[in-house]
């Protein structure tokens, strides 16, 4: 690698803190690069993410050794770099099921594709939505999900369904061959070993900000 870029595998557990702020220093790189930056300290970039230089240096050192001292990071290196991590350097096929408000929302934001998750099938069980077309998708059923999966060699399932149903579709996708769910029902899923969910509970976001906005009076 050159201007001291290395990065080296991963052999220790990495918090969760630590990924989030990788990917908002993706963010802030990406910005930096169409502004025309070719370089960037660690100061620099940990204030555009609200944090300190000495953690911008403590995540990276995690992963490797990047950049020279006194001179920075190069800014499309790392771009590079941050992306390999985070495995954003081939495209994943997702399946979202469940059509609903929430799935809808999900379907219609681009920042998806633009990362390179690709949603190659969506399901539902509602016969009043199966069989519409969203942009150059069709709304499948959901009883077709295992056969769909295995055929479109879906990794990644969005579950936007009812809490009462979240498991049980899990379940069915996971022995698909599904080995990773983004989970948006309130309830913590049973998995099978090789399999990682990330739950989004918008509750539990809402109430760690008034916590903080209890603490900052």
């Amino acid at each position: 690698m050159t201007q001291g870029r290395r990065q080296e595998p991963v052999s220790k557990k990495i918090s969760e803190s630590a990924v989030r702020r990788l990917s908002l220093y993706l963010r802030a790189l990406e910005e930096l690069d169409r502004a025309g930056h070719e370089t960037v300290s660690s100061g620099q970039l940990g204030f555009k993410c609200g944090t300190t230089a000495a953690q911008v240096r403590k995540d990276l050192s995690l992963f490797g050794s990047f950049g020279k001292r006194g001179l920075g990071y190069r800014v499309e290196e790392l771009i590079l770099a941050v992306r390999d991590i985070l495995g954003l350097t081939r495209p994943w096929r997702v399946a979202l099921i469940g059509a609903g408000r929430i799935g809808s929302a999900l379907f219609e934001y681009t920042g998806l594709g633009h990362r390179g998750f690709e949603v190659v099938a969506i399901f539902d069980c509602d016969p009043s939505k199966i069989g519409q077309e969203w942009g150059d998708s069709i709304i499948l059923d959901v009883a077709e999900l295992e056969r769909v999966v295995r055929e479109l060699d879906v990794e990644i399932a969005i579950l936007a369904v009812p809490v009462e149903a979240v498991q049980g579709v899990m379940d069915r996708a996971c022995r698909a061959g599904v080995r990773g769910v983004l989970n948006f029902a309130p309830l913590r899923l049973k998995v099978p070993e090789g399999v990682t969910v990330k739950d989004v509970n918008l509750v539990i976001e809402l109430e760690s900000l008034t916590f903080a906005l209890r603490q900052s009076r």
